[in-house]
């Protein structure tokens, strides 16, 4: 563990190279031994660390612990994302009554009965994709090829944004999340989108379509009662999360699937639902993208755990390693498709937890249970050692994946 100023532990912490799916050792010792410690973050700050499952669970079910991202003490991730939330407020980062009547305008839009109702429409994009994979080159690039174009078909039509600028909101978005986008590229990036989706408002005012940002256009900003520059900044949300966090699991999990040709025959070779279905949220459990933690700070003084956090420190829930938590998940470090792990912390807990993570799961059921039983020979075209994972990056995944049948 690197020591810093403050003998605390600094905090993101690294992977081990050779075990790329699993959470940081040093989170594993620390949830043995001090699983409520101070960690420092870039900028010098130590807000506590929680790593038990039990007691991120309390923490992000408490009224008393915020998301707002404008108050003193809020552990941000990178100078770059303190920069950001200058200039664009998210419904994620507000406390309610804030926070629900922002949510409340989507609720309706992710319930699972609508998401559900496009389970089809996925299943031709995933199926299309596949065509094109398998009509190509090898060997190809599964992320660009399948693993970024899914979510993002999906998401912009969902939205109403053009697929056809996705090279625009791809770049945006790897700036957005990168670890390393100094303050300036990344207010400079966020402008960029919320003029983008901005504009794209203001041409839905004047001809809507059967899309949620034209829903909100025609409810929200012909009423006054928000702007097109909220609108966008709703809609940067939706946009960003909906494409790159699944992107990501669909990557990720399968090339944690062919280094377990055992775990992916049983489903490439099944034909059960609910087998797929506990395989997604395995797959979420045990790879768990958000590998930065959820970031809070304390309204009032509060005992998680026994340790008592004082109003105004920070937090950081590392999901990761509260996923491999083993008093909730026996064997917690091995994949194992056929566990009951729904309740497991990867969408986060509370009133905060992921709005879009229905959607999340019909894509990703979708995927896994199309893309291996078309492919069976699918495999890597590199050694596991060459794949390039995301540390460097707010959220986990490959950059690429060479693969081959």
């Amino acid at each position: 563990m690197t020591e810093t100023l403050s003998g605390a532990p600094a905090f993101p912490m690294p992977r081990a190279d050779r075990c790329p799916f699993d959470p940081p050792p040093a989170l594993g010792g620390l949830q043995q031994n001090e699983p409520i410690s101070r960690v420092e973050l870039w900028d010098g700050s130590t807000p506590w660390l929680l790593t038990r499952y039990e007691d991120i669970r309390a923490a992000l079910g408490d009224p008393r612990v915020s998301v707002d991202n404008s108050l003193p003490g809020y552990p941000h991730a990178t100078a770059a994302t303190a920069a950001r939330s200058k200039v664009s407020r998210a419904f994620i980062n507000m406390d309610d009554p804030e926070h629900s009547a922002q949510r409340r305008l989507l609720t309706s839009n992710f319930m699972i009965k609508k998401m559900e109702a496009l389970r089809p429409r996925v299943q031709r994009i995933v199926d299309e994709l596949i065509d094109d994979l398998l009509a190509g080159p090898k060997p190809a690039d599964l992320v660009a090829a399948f693993a970024l174009p899914v979510p993002s078909l999906v998401i912009c039509e969902l939205l109403g944004v053009p697929y056809a600028d996705r090279d625009l909101f791809h770049r945006i978005s790897r700036t957005i999340i990168a670890r390393d986008s100094t303050p300036a590229e990344a207010v400079s990036a966020t402008e960029e989108m919320l003029g983008y989706l901005g504009d794209l408002a203001e041409q839905k005012n004047s001809d809507p379509g059967d899309d949620l940002l034209s829903q909100l256009v025609v409810e929200q900003m012909r009423t006054g009662a928000m702007t097109a520059r909220q609108i966008a900044g709703m809609g940067q949300l939706l946009l960003i999360a909906g494409h790159e966090t699944t992107a990501n699991m669909i990557a990720l999990g399968t090339v944690a699937l062919l280094e377990r040709p055992d775990q992916l025959a049983q489903i490439r070779d099944g034909d059960d639902p609910a087998l797929v279905a506990n395989a997604v949220e395995e797959l979420l459990r045990y790879l768990n993208i958000v590998h930065a933690g959820l970031r809070r700070v304390a309204l009032a003084d509060i005992e998680i755990g026994g340790r008592t956090i004082r109003e105004g420190e920070g937090i950081v829930a590392a999901l990761s390693v509260a996923n491999r938590d083993e008093a909730h998940f026996p064997d917690a470090d091995d994949l194992d498709v056929r566990r009951k792990a729904r309740h497991h912390v990867a969408f986060g807990f509370g009133i905060h937890q992921c709005l879009g993570q229905p959607l999340a799961r019909v894509e990703l059921q979708v995927v896994y249970s199309t893309l291996y039983r078309r492919i069976p020979t699918l495999a890597l075209a590199e050694p596991l050692s060459d794949v390039r994972f995301k540390h460097d990056m707010l959220v986990y995944g490959v950059h690429e994946l060479p693969v081959t049948w």
